[in-house]
């Protein structure tokens, strides 16, 4: 009987060894942590976990992702450099919560006339490629995204002339505070999971967003009107970022399906921001809110009137050693090529 089963154990064994596919008894599971300035509820959570599961689903289980969402492993501020240090090993969040720190992809938030958020996701994913901006080689870039057109909204005055936002206070960050300014607004900066409560009690009287925030972020329920001036529309850069080390630990074959997923996602995002600037301009409706339209000759005045953040934008950008008059050209002829119809980018849903 001994001898049996000690035969029998050795031929297990040996069946093992043979029917195991090469390599798949020396791997091991990689187990890595995404840290997300969205709720989980949000549409963004929702899509950031969706990429989690389906990064371990088409890596065969080889990569496994732990989703922290609403900030519970980093703030949103501290995201990026909790890559970089190892706080987290991936992350969402927003590239201008570190005002400075990235100087060339400033361009996103410039009052430019942004349309979808298809196209300006698609138009950040393309910069980055092109020029390859030193400010993100600290990090593995896994895509980026960018919001549809972002306007003013305001708690209890109607906006239709430039004269109507003076001595207002509005929360924005960076290019946007500076186009507010200029348009005789008072910014005020802090993270957006503060602004709901800023709002409502009156310690802001207005925010710069996309109409998706009004739902994603319950916002228009301390909103009343929302100011459509289609000039000077900007975006938000987002980014999903691994830290360097963890990447390059990774087998190539691994890489290579998540970089292919990187670019589906930045699509899928795309269509994401779309579909909620929809959803939320309907909830905004459902409470109330105003949509006003700047009139044409009103809204030339603003366009003329926030011009200057360019000259500022490439100053600056110059003064940093970064291509920042290459970037605009390139970014505004993208923006003429969306509305002519002819922009085709590998980041838009179907190449174009």
């Amino acid at each position: 009987m001994k001898r049996s089963f000690v035969v029998t154990a050795a031929t297990l064994l040996l069946l093992v060894f043979v029917c195991v596919p090469p390599g798949w008894a020396d791997s091991k599971v990689v187990t890595l942590t995404f840290s997300d300035l969205f709720p989980a509820t949000h549409v963004n959570g929702k899509s950031a976990s969706a990429w989690c599961k389906e990064v371990e689903k088409r890596t065969n289980g080889k990569v496994k992702i732990t989703y922290y969402p609403g900030q519970s492993l980093t703030k949103g501020k501290e995201a990026y450099d909790g890559v970089v240090n190892g706080l987290s090993d991936l992350a969402q969040s927003v590239l201008q919560y570190t005002r400075g720190r990235f100087p060339l992809m400033d361009f996103i938030n410039l009052p430019l006339g942004y349309g979808d958020g298809s196209v300006s996701t698609a138009i950040i994913n393309e910069v980055n490629d092109k020029f390859k901006p030193k400010e993100l080689s600290d990090v593995k870039v896994m895509y980026l995204h960018a919001h549809g057109p972002g306007i003013i909204h305001t708690k209890d005055t109607p906006v239709h002339k430039m004269e109507d936002l003076k001595g207002i206070k509005i929360r924005s960050h960076g290019p946007t505070a500076e186009m507010l300014k200029l348009l005789g607004a008072t910014p005020v900066a802090f993270p957006m999971p503060e602004l709901y409560q800023s709002l409502q009690k009156g310690v802001v009287g207005g925010a710069v967003f996309p109409m998706e925030a009004a739902k994603g972020w319950k916002l228009a329920e301390v909103t009343k009107y929302h100011i459509m001036c289609r000039p000077i529309t900007y975006s938000l850069g987002f980014f999903v970022v691994m830290n360097t080390a963890k990447w390059d630990a990774l087998p190539p074959d691994v890489q290579k399906v998540i970089q292919e997923i990187n670019v589906e996602w930045a699509q899928k995002q795309g269509k994401v921001w779309d579909q909620a600037d929809i959803d939320g301009t309907a909830y905004a409706k459902s409470k109330g809110g105003e949509m006003i339209e700047i009139e044409a000759s009103e809204a030339e005045k603003w366009a003329k009137a926030v011009k200057p953040i360019q000259d500022y934008y490439m100053k600056e950008a110059k003064g940093r050693g970064v291509p920042g008059d290459e970037v605009l050209t390139y970014v505004l002829q993208l923006l003429k090529d969306s509305k002519a119809g002819t922009f085709k980018s590998k980041y838009l849903a179907g190449g174009k």
